[in-house]
């Protein structure tokens, strides 16, 4: 780091997010003045717009990439549209200790006199929770699932290489062409086509008007710049500011800055989950970089010295604050932006090259929150890019994570995506594949598998509340075979399924018809040229993803229910659910019977193994092919980011000695301390798992930070991802850091600022996790390579 990037990556880290009710305000405004005069499209193209003309603009005092958000780094908008905060939520999100965001009791107060009696009722979620069925209402307060959308926009989305050979000026010119080639003759869909193309045609004005108010902003700056050198590069900055995004980038800074309002514009139009990712930004600015080495523009400090202050820009850019379950689920300032470095090309070469180190080396000096870089390994790529990612996970931040790009192609190519699409795809969010630039992959919620099974044991009523949520599946102490309850629980996970579906289905159109994103469709393929919403069936592939949590401890509990009460019958159902229903008070000889005589997922044991296959192949059946509401289909992928956490506390103790409302598994990793064999065993579990049908698997170790600590260790590391790789597996990653450091942190969090631990496919500062999540982290198990 220079003097400059040391400057504003203190900024970033130690500003305290906040909330500015700026857009709010805006937005209500301008809803009441035009809500009705415009089609839905061109009226949120017309709000975003005028956003871009009004909203408060910084440019800070060393910037060289420049935009924010809010008014000024880390201050977040809040989106009535979709969830209208109350004014006890804001309260709330003031006063929390975790995630926690400062507001004034002024602002407050204006958002109670001014947003909340407009949105109130016409919001999304208040769309939403007005409408869905009531058995869809239990499930979800059971914490048998959770929905994504009832308080953000759909994510996820993740840029291909287009905005770096087109501009917006060139946007608008295919768009005219889209609108001349309608068909009001033959096609009933063309006056909707319009509006939608205009409503995109809005947008790509809207985002040239804000670039330029940077220009002017900038120019203003140097006026009173006294600094010679500041003074040029505020200039500088002019101009770029009015060559991109209007025209494609030129030069590497262009391209960078351009990537930067695209992302702004993505983030301010809606608040989608995951956000939005570059992608393969090493690929994309690689012809920049080597041409501005070519032509003497650049050096290597220079291009590095940009890429830094883009990763601070994406640290000041926390996710908006959340509430209620979502809040539960996921509690973090992370909003998921991952840059995806080396895999392949579209030609299928390898594509690591000199940008992706200089990546790999910001990430590992800046050592941000966000964003969270990924590698991409493939048969193809070399060992010293292997080798320098390795050399990066061993600081312990968490991050980057190892991703397997052949098995990355293959799971987009199984969906029906063109291999030259696939190659150019990859991962975002955690771990979630799709066609970068193509797609709309959508999250729509996690399932709690192993509430299924609890459900299924208690004829399909949630024994914590008591309330049916479920099928009548039967008595289990009536089941005379292991089968008999396997084939109950597939019928729970059907019902489940279906119910979470139906509903997911039904949002879809409500965003399709209530929350277009004009922007956003801009620079998705095929969006211009079908004339429809990235929404609404416009992109080139429309998948949804159902997230599937706990396969860990769901196949341990079947695991010792088949042991133990069928196959030895050394234990009665009579026996075990009184265990389960008092959470094992006074039968410690029973759970630790349960928790050490029986085979456990992650030991390379066929009997244990076995059943994690039929489960998977089980979530497989009941989720993949469903139709969604685009004509095509949903997917499953087993991941959990801090779900784990939440759907934990809403399950009772398990049959596998796991005590009642502790954290269930994660991704598709060992229940917490099960894997007793060490981590090979743990892959060659994993790589039972036909793995190309998900849409992703996420798979956590714990190293000591000894385990790791020569270049022989490391070449030990990068022959357990190659052959776990090898093997068919998805994705990696460690945290690499001792008990003993944990516990020093939480004694102390303000030493241990700067502690990043992976949590699940993110990393987080451990201080800012709370004590729940602290302690799931501290209970995985620490891993030795012999």
């Amino acid at each position: 780091m220079n003097a400059r990037i040391e400057r504003l990556r203190k900024i970033s880290f130690e500003t305290q997010p906040s909330l500015s009710i700026e857009r709010a305000l805006l937005e209500t405004e301008f809803y009441r003045e035009n809500s009705g005069k415009y089609s839905l499209p061109v009226l949120r193209a017309e709000f975003f717009k005028y956003l871009c003309q009004k909203k408060t603009l910084y440019i800070g005092s060393d910037e060289l990439i420049v935009g924010e958000r809010g008014p000024a780094p880390k201050v977040v908008p809040t989106f009535p549209e979709l969830t209208c905060h109350s004014g006890d939520d804001l309260r709330i999100l003031n006063s929390r200790e975790m995630t926690r965001y400062t507001i004034s009791k002024e602002d407050i107060a204006t958002y109670e006199e001014k947003v909340i009696p407009y949105w109130q009722g016409r919001s999304m979620r208040d769309r939403i929770f007005s409408k869905v069925p009531e058995d869809w209402q239990r499930a979800y307060r059971a914490g048998l699932f959770t929905e994504f959308m009832e308080q953000r926009a759909p994510g996820h989305t993740v840029l291909d290489g287009k905005i770096y050979k087109y501009g917006m000026r060139d946007c608008r010119e295919m768009i005219r062409q889209s609108i001349d080639r309608l068909d009001y003759l033959n096609d009933p869909l063309a006056s909707d086509k319009y509006e939608q193309l205009t409503a995109m045609d809005i947008s790509c004005e809207a985002v040239v008007i804000f670039a330029r108010r940077h220009a002017e902003l900038a120019e203003q700056l140097a006026k009173q710049e006294d600094n010679e050198q500041r003074k040029e590069e505020l200039l500088e900055i002019a101009r770029i500011c009015r060559w991109v995004p209007e025209n494609a980038p030129r030069t590497y800074h262009e391209a960078v800055q351009m990537y930067w309002f695209v992302h702004l514009g993505t983030i301010t139009e809606l608040n989608g989950w995951d956000a939005m990712s570059p992608g393969h930004l090493d690929q994309h600015l690689l012809p920049f970089y080597q041409q501005g080495l070519e032509d003497g523009i650049l050096d290597r400090a220079r291009a590095k010295e940009l890429l830094a202050c883009l990763w601070i820009k994406v640290n000041n850019h926390t996710a908006p604050p959340k509430v209620g379950v979502t809040a539960r689920e996921s509690g973090t300032y992370n909003d998921f932006t991952q840059i995806n470095l080396g895999g392949l090309n579209r030609d299928g070469t390898d594509a690591a090259n000199e940008v992706s180190l200089l990546a790999l080396e910001v990430s590992d000096e800046l050592h941000l929150l966000q964003p969270q870089p990924s590698v991409h390994i493939s048969s193809r790529t070399p060992d010293h890019f292997l080798d320098a990612a390795a050399r990066v996970i061993r600081k312990g931040y968490g991050y980057p994570s190892v991703f397997n790009t052949d098995m990355v192609v293959l799971e987009q190519i199984r969906a029906g995506k063109s291999v030259e699409d696939a190659r150019e795809g990859g991962t975002s969010g955690c771990i979630e594949t799709g066609a970068f630039g193509k797609e709309a992959y959508i999250l729509t919620g996690y399932l709690n598998v192993p509430k299924i099974l609890e459900i299924t044991l208690n004829n399909g009523i949630d024994p914590l509340s008591g309330i049916q949520v479920g099928m009548q599946t039967g008595d289990p102490g009536k089941f005379t075979s292991f089968e008999e309850l396997y084939r109950a629980f597939d019928r729970q996970l059907e019902y489940i399924v279906d119910l979470k579906i139906k509903v997911n289905n039904y949002i879809e159109r409500m965003f399709a018809r209530y929350s277009p994103a004009p922007f956003l469709s801009v620079v998705i393929d095929d969006c211009i040229e079908k004339g429809r919403d990235y929404y609404d069936a416009g992109p080139r592939y429309n998948t949804n993803y159902i997230q599937c949590c706990g396969i860990g401890t769901v196949t341990d509990s079947l695991s010792a229910i088949k042991t133990h009460l069928y196959d030895k019958a050394t234990v009665t159902w009579k026996e075990l659910l009184e265990c389960l229903e008092n959470n094992f008070a006074e039968a410690d000889a029973l759970r630790l019977k349960l928790c050490n005589k029986t085979p456990f997922f992650g030991n390379d044991d066929d009997r244990a193994d076995a059943i994690m296959q039929r489960v998977y192949e089980s979530l497989f059946t009941a989720i993949d092919g469903k139709p969604n509401t685009k004509g095509t289909v949903y997917h499953l992928n087993m991941l959990s980011t801090t779900c784990h956490v939440y759907f934990g506390k809403m399950l009772g103790a398990s049959a596998n000695g796991r005590f009642a409302h502790m954290p269930e598994s994660d991704g598709t990793s060992p229940s917490h301390g099960a894997d007793r064999n060490g981590p090979t065993a743990v892959i060659k579990s994993l790589a039972k798992m036909d793995q190309v049908k998900s849409g992703g698997t996420l798979l956590n170790q714990r190293f000591l930070p000894d385990v790791l600590a020569t270049d022989r260790d490391l070449k030990k590391l990068t022959g357990l991802i190659r052959t776990y790789f090898r093997l068919g597996g998805h994705h990696i990653q460690f945290n690499v850091v001792d008990t003993k450091t944990l516990r020093q942190a939480q004694q102390t969090p303000d030493e241990f600022r700067n502690l990043l631990v992976r949590v699940a496919g993110y990393s987080d500062y451990f201080v800012d996790l709370d004590r729940e999540h602290q302690e799931e982290i501290i209970n995985r198990t620490e891993q030795e390579m012999n």
